[in-house]
């Protein structure tokens, strides 16, 4: 069975582990639905389409 060598230390470990915190999710608000959503991904409005900076990426459900 594998075992250490030598003792590590507290600051070593924290080190380490400097790196595993968790993070806040961001959050934006979408210019033409005014809907918060993360960055970086398509947004869908309450007429179906989707829009991602601004701009309809998809077509309506409602259109005919």
């Amino acid at each position: 069975m594998a075992s250490p060598k030598s003792k590590i230390s507290r600051s070593k470990r924290g080190m380490r582990r400097a790196h595993n915190a968790l993070k806040r999710n961001e959050m934006r608000t979408d210019p033409t639905t005014g809907d918060l959503h993360r960055p970086h991904r398509a947004v869908k409005s309450s007429d179906g389409a989707y829009y991602y900076k601004g701009q309809q990426i998809s077509a309506t459900k409602f259109e005919a």
